[in-house]
């Protein structure tokens, strides 16, 4: 490639997240200025992987307001080029006999993951120098960055996510019912709980919680009723409670039997994805409190997809418009082989290989912590037992008596929730 003139090509992966076309944006129009040529690669990896070369040239004209937009101009998908070595194989070919030098990618876990053996295998396999960045991008901020750095996207689906969940919590309040809002993030909790948080739902519930353990969907289902009795006893029959999608993914498969057969695949094993989590969760509850005697309407709500290609708002856009100028001066200046990073006002790399799990070579996730004080925080506001409650004993006889049980009956059904 020596000589050569350079030509770079960007691919978005995985779900869509605002802030995308604003990158897109940022790259070509840094390119474009310093003399390269600048394509975008269609759908992901999918034409890639079978050796097609579907891409559009992009220009400063084309993509000079487009940062203001949600969704990707040239679309995304989840195609995965590192379950084989032909696929691999595939995508380096053809991005070689395309005359692409460089590579920006733009995605989450999967696509850093895919980027990374993009370039090793053009550097092992084919002794070539091929120069590949990755702008780290998912609402469900899992991505292994500096904790308090967000991936871009997840800002905006937060602010549009409280948006909707506090016009839930007025709903409930006018009408006298609860919702439960289950929130996407399959392997962390940030989203319902910056959702949550930043709404004052009554409740969220997040799989960091249980980490290490398996669980019983009835110790779900206790913490909801729980805090639909607490806040009874309060004098208040309404609420939204926000749950974290991967909760389900913490419950013992024997609580998940006799499910409808489309659940399962081929093997017996069961598609969480096909699972109706929050209608599982309402029908449980539902059961639960009609058993101690209360009944209450309980409406279940999935929150995900009307967040991930919402236009960006201020904090994403200036957010993605410095990731991409990052993106390509990194690149611009030799840089390869990074997830790109802005920390301390400063462009800053880290490597494929910090960025990997040193036991499973997969990209890391980054979990909730929470023994974090914004974590702490978050729990001090939410309607939820605590110990305190079975302490006090004004608070526990009037939870008891929303319920009509002896209080000794109430501590022995809810008491293990606090251990």
């Amino acid at each position: 490639m020596i000589g050569a003139k350079n030509k770079l090509a960007i691919l978005c992966g995985g779900g869509p997240a605002p802030g995308m076309n604003s990158v897109i944006s940022a790259v070509t129009i840094e390119a474009i200025t310093r003399g390269w040529d600048v394509v975008g690669i269609y759908d992901g990896y999918s034409s890639l992987i079978k050796g097609e070369k579907n891409i559009v040239p992009l220009t400063i004209e084309m993509v000079s307001r487009i940062h203001l937009d949600g969704g990707s101009i040239i679309r995304t998908a989840r195609a995965n080029p590192t379950k084989s070595e032909e696929h691999l194989s595939h995508v380096v070919n053809t991005l070689i006999e395309m005359g692409i030098t460089h590579l920006v990618t733009i995605g989450g876990d999967d696509t850093a993951y895919s980027a990374s053996k993009i370039s090793e295998y053009a550097k092992q396999i084919l002794g070539i120098d091929f120069f590949v960045v990755h702008v780290p991008k998912t609402i469900d901020n899992d991505l292994p960055l500096p904790e308090g750095l967000p991936t871009f996207g997840f800002e905006t689906a937060r602010a549009l996510g409280a948006q909707l969940v506090s016009n839930l919590m007025e709903d409930a309040k006018t009408t006298s019912r609860w919702y439960f809002a289950v929130a996407m993030g399959r392997t962390a909790g940030h989203l319902a709980l910056g959702i949550g948080k930043s709404s004052s739902a009554t409740v969220t519930i997040i799989p960091e919680e249980f980490m290490g353990e398996e669980i019983r969907l009835q110790k779900i289902v206790d913490i909801l009723v729980g805090s639909i009795i607490k806040r009874l006893a309060s004098g208040r029959n309404y609420g939204v409670a926000v749950i974290a999608e991967g909760v389900i993914e913490k419950i013992g498969v024997e609580d998940l039997q006799g499910l409808d057969n489309n659940c399962y695949d081929e093997h017996g094993h069961i598609r969480y994805t096909e699972l109706d989590f929050p209608n599982i969760l309402k029908r449980a509850v539902v059961k639960n409190l009609a058993d101690i005697g209360l009944k209450t309407t309980i409406v279940s709500k999935e929150i995900g997809y009307e967040l991930r290609c919402a236009p960006p708002n201020a904090f994403d856009i200036e957010y993605t418009r410095d990731l991409g100028f990052a993106a390509f001066d990194y690149l611009q200046n030799g840089g390869t082989d990074a997830m790109i990073t802005i920390q301390d006002n400063q462009i800053t790399p880290i490597p494929f290989s910090e960025i990997l799990d040193s036991k499973t070579k997969k990209t890391q996730v980054r979990k909730v912590n929470i023994n974090s004080i914004q974590y702490q925080i978050a729990r001090k506001y939410m309607i939820r037992l605590e110990k305190s409650d079975f302490t006090e004993q004004i608070d526990l006889r009037k939870m008891a008596l929303a319920v009509q049980v002896d209080p000794d009956k109430f501590i022995k059904r809810f008491e293990y929730l606090l251990k």
